[in-house]
């Protein structure tokens, strides 16, 4: 893409409005526009990052064996009453009347939508297990919306529920969305740490949050510093037969918020005790039968008798992410990206507007990096360097080519890590080499 012809609104001021970094440098690199109090636009440079972050969540839950489909984001009010939630819930849920005086609401979750649909289509123990899920916006109604996307009112979920005959083989498929969650945040280049936690109004008596370690996070995290230093996906399990016993080991690990965390009782040696502010970006629940039971989904087991589902369900904050992401991963110059979801992989910047040697051959990488299929961004503006410089450094992405006369006249031209800050002055075939073509 060439930059002339992109959208990209960036400034080069703080927004006062904006309290922590992530939400600063998203409204700075033109990523997000505020449309009302917690609710956003998202401008190209956000929705690319967006898509390949909801990508990866999508392929690990295929990996899974979960099964995509799409539900509304209008649900009726009336399946929330079976369930016993809708008066429960609170001022959150944004309640709506239509125009036949039907009662609606814009959904928060989707429990009891998803168990509607399974009691209506599967019958029997033999249609069992079963694990759904979609990628959906949500709307929840803060009191306090802050801080852009991290807590924002209208967000991108991916939120998938399973569906298992009984308790046993319900924590399999548990354990199984565990170890999803943990290759996912593996792949966006996250560390997660996964830590027991309340269930809250989903209910039910076995939960985990995933929580990243950022400077900015919203409570303290005490942790084992061994989970920090090791590849949990070297230990993934190989076969279903290991899948218990690699969560068992995993979740072995001592994790706790300050607000659980006993000092006196840390079963972990002084030394490798790590404390750090954390963000969530992960919850995942089993609660048995505390849906299918009041709103009668059931299965005919083989002896002709009917036994309540016992359910699971499993979320994830997409767009959330992005904002976790760049907490986790900034300078004062900027985001740093990580590969995978980086809005384009490679930048090119010409150090001087019009130098025609400079712009055929910044025309002849672009050309070189997009026939290898590279995601790449050619700031063709003309502009000083210097701005094109802070832009690329603003929205971080992971490599640049940075093209000017004295460096063709030794036939070379520099290459610049973003995370690192690193540069090094190359022949263009090293240079491509160098950016993965």
């Amino acid at each position: 893409m060439r930059l002339s012809q992109f959208f990209l609104p960036t400034l080069k001021e703080n927004p006062a409005e904006a309290q922590i970094a992530s939400h600063r440098l998203m409204l700075r690199a033109g990523m997000i526009r505020q449309q009302s109090a917690g609710i956003y636009t998202w401008l190209p440079l956000g929705l690319r990052v967006l898509r390949k972050v909801e990508a990866i969540v999508r392929e690990e839950q295929n990996r899974a064996g979960v099964v995509e489909l799409l539900m509304p984001t209008i649900q009726s009010a009336d399946l929330w009453r079976e369930s016993g939630r809708y008066d429960d819930y609170g001022k959150e849920m944004l309640r709506i009347t239509d125009r036949h005086e039907r009662e609606l609401l814009y959904g928060p979750t989707n429990e009891e939508m998803l168990t509607d649909i399974v009691r209506t289509f599967v019958k029997s123990y033999k249609q069992l297990p079963l694990n759904l899920y979609h990628i959906q916006w949500k709307f929840r109604d803060e009191v306090r919306p802050r801080f852009g996307v991290m807590r924002g009112r209208e967000f991108l979920m991916k939120d998938a529920y399973s569906f298992d005959l009984d308790e046993a083989s319900a924590r399999v498929s548990y354990n199984k969305q565990f170890l999803a969650y943990l290759r996912t945040y593996a792949r966006l280049g996250l560390k997660a740490i996964p830590m027991k936690a309340d269930t809250g109004p989903i209910g039910g008596d076995l939960s985990h949050e995933f929580i990243i370690l950022a400077e900015t996070g919203e409570s303290q995290v005490f942790c084992d510093k061994d989970w920090l230093d090791l590849d949990v996906l070297d230990k993934a399990p190989k076969s279903a037969e290991e899948l218990q016993s690699f969560v068992d080991w995993a979740t072995g690990f001592y994790a706790a918020t300050e607000e659980k965390h006993d000092p006196n009782a840390v079963p972990i040696p002084a030394d490798r005790l790590h404390s750090a502010r954390g963000i969530e970006v992960g919850h995942i629940f089993y609660f048995g039968e505390k849906y299918s039971k009041p709103m009668n989904a059931t299965i005919t087991l083989a002896d002709g008798s009917t036994t309540p589902m016992h359910m699971g369900s499993y979320g994830v904050g997409v767009s959330r992410l992005l904002g976790a992401i760049i907490e986790a991963s900034h300078d004062e110059a900027g985001i740093i990206w990580p590969e995978a979801v980086a809005p384009y992989h490679v930048g090119i910047i010409t150090m001087k507007a019009g130098d025609a040697a400079s712009d055929a051959k910044a025309q002849e990488i672009y050309a070189a990096l997009t026939a290898k299929g590279i995601d790449v961004l050619y700031d063709d503006r003309d502009e000083r360097a210097g701005v094109k410089f802070a832009d690329l450094d603003l929205i971080g992405l992971p490599w640049q080519i940075i093209i000017g006369p004295r460096g063709l006249e030794k036939g070379v031209v520099e290459v610049k890590n973003r995370r690192t800050g690193q540069r090094d002055e190359l022949s263009v075939t090293d240079a491509l080499a160098r950016v993965g073509a």
